[in-house]
């Protein structure tokens, strides 16, 4: 479904700040794999994610989404193959919309635009069904400012917009960074769920070790822009922090450099 074949990217090339951010990523996802990426600080994580979202062109390599490649095509044109969380829970909505509103454009995004906005009795049915299912109670708020929810919330309804076409990849940025650890774990569980139910093809960056061991079924590590360790099924559920820094130690030959993955 995702496959990245000797993709590299340099920012500031020729000058004193020139940073190899990617160098030679080969990365292969088959329909339906959920891989969580931990790495250090300036590893390259969140630069694979904007590479696969078109943020900005590769220097070389490709990209291919479901069979195609997708490296010449713009941010915008990438959109239609891709659903994306960030880190701010105040991106991917419009704040001064209400819930049905935002979950009515994610709905329609590609479709054929007309002078018709009515959402229709069916479209609200639908999206009072999708927001049942996060068991927030958003369901008889959909009138309500999005701006208004807390963050937690607010990802959750950014979590559905994502996923309410069924994308060819997600990609979840580092989504659950801002919230606190109660509110993470319930975004965390519930983006399990929106993947596993759909059969999404999903990449989760984050910062925590632990949550990168506990959910999903692969777990790469990147360092110095380049996958340094890949491991799935019985020996990724074997893993604990204590081996991950002793593995990224032994391959890299330094620390692990993040605080906030360590402290937390």
């Amino acid at each position: 479904m995702l496959e990245l074949i000797d993709v590299r990217k340099t920012f500031n090339a020729g000058t004193i700040n020139e940073k190899k951010a990617l160098q030679g990523v080969n990365l292969h996802l088959k329909e339906g794999d959920f891989v969580t990426v931990i790495g250090g600080n300036g590893a390259g994580k969140s630069t694979v994610l904007n590479a696969i979202a078109g943020v900005w062109p590769i220097d070389s390599g490709m990209i291919k989404i479901d069979g195609v490649d997708v490296a010449h095509l713009s941010e915008h044109q990438r959109a239609k193959f891709l659903g994306r969380v960030f880190q701010d829970p105040m991106m991917g909505t419009a704040a001064t919309m209400e819930i049905e509103e935002n979950l009515a454009i994610a709905a329609r995004r590609g479709k054929r635009r007309t002078l018709r906005w009515r959402i229709s009795a069916k479209e609200r049915a639908e999206y009072r069904q999708a927001l049942a299912t996060l068991e927030l109670g958003l369901e008889d708020r959909m009138t309500a400012k999005v701006g208004l929810l807390s963050g937690g919330q607010r990802q959750a309804v950014t979590l559905l917009m994502a996923t309410i076409q069924k994308p060819k990849v997600l990609l979840l940025d580092e989504h659950t960074a801002a919230l606190d650890p109660k509110t993470a774990d319930k975004v965390l569980k519930l983006s399990e769920k929106i993947i596993s139910e759909n059969n999404l093809t999903a990449l989760m960056v984050t910062h925590n070790m632990q949550n990168a061991i506990d959910y999903g079924n692969r777990l790469i590590m990147m360092n110095n822009g380049q996958i340094i360790l890949d491991v799935s099924g019985e020996e990724k559920k074997a893993l604990t922090v204590d081996m991950l820094l002793k593995k990224f130690s032994e391959i890299s030959g330094t620390g692990f450099a993040n605080d906030r993955a360590l402290l937390s």
